[in-house]
């Protein structure tokens, strides 16, 4: 009776280690690449990615004095013109085409940070524009009102209104009871809503999306048939 209580005992154990054992190795399979094979290539870009494939083959009708790229990539670390900085600007252009009329993207989309800074700059002195809690911004200025002036903190969230950058303030504190602090916040509310138009950009690029991220916005702009060089 013991043997034959050790012997299925011995099948049971032995049954279980090669169940393990094949559960192993397809886990393995699973998880593993083949020695020597292909590496996984770079993620592509956001920007890239949402672009779709560039067209293959050149259009019909170029001309000799014409040159043509199926995509054409610029990444530059900050751009500077005369009334506005960018950062960390990423733009990718489509069916593009290089000839005496200039440099033309049959399609473009850029992502680029504006630092908040240049938001500031707007707003005039003492003013401080930065990320908030839950992807907002919060807007720190000193206003007048009522023959005093008021320390205004406003948070609000980022949206795009008619291909502006728009903060639309959802809270204003400016100090003092709640009934007190209502009453200002409706008159100084004009005062910290920030409306911006992102310079120094091409012509027909239309903002698509913003966030807020540590050092600015990080804005999405995308357009075709732009002219990027005249």
């Amino acid at each position: 009776m013991d043997w034959t209580r050790a012997k299925d005992w011995l099948i049971g154990a032995t049954g279980m280690v090669l169940v393990l054992g094949v559960a192993v190795a397809i886990l393995w399979w699973v998880v593993s690449d083949p020695a020597g094979g292909v590496e996984a290539g770079p993620v592509p870009s956001p920007t890239v990615g949402a672009e779709g494939p560039p067209n293959t083959e050149p259009p019909a009708d170029l001309r000799e004095d014409e040159v043509w790229f199926a995509d054409l990539a610029l990444d530059a670390g900050t751009v500077v013109t005369a009334g506005s900085m960018l950062r960390d600007v990423r733009a990718v252009g489509q069916d593009v085409v290089t000839g005496p009329d200039g440099l033309v993207a049959q399609r473009l989309a850029v992502d680029a940070t504006v630092p908040f800074g240049v938001v500031t700059d707007e707003l005039g002195d003492g003013t401080v524009v930065r990320a908030a809690d839950g992807g907002q911004a919060m807007v720190i200025r000193t206003v007048e009102a009522l023959g005093r002036e008021l320390r205004v903190v406003a948070t609000g969230t980022v949206e795009v209104e008619a291909g502006r950058l728009v903060i639309e303030p959802r809270s204003i504190d400016v100090g003092g009871p709640d009934f007190l602090s209502d009453a200002i916040a409706a008159v100084v509310r004009r005062l910290v809503t920030i409306e911006h138009d992102i310079e120094g950009l091409p012509d027909g690029l239309v903002l698509q999306d913003v966030t807020v991220q540590g050092d600015g916005f990080r804005a999405n702009l995308r357009g075709e048939d732009v002219k990027l060089v005249p």
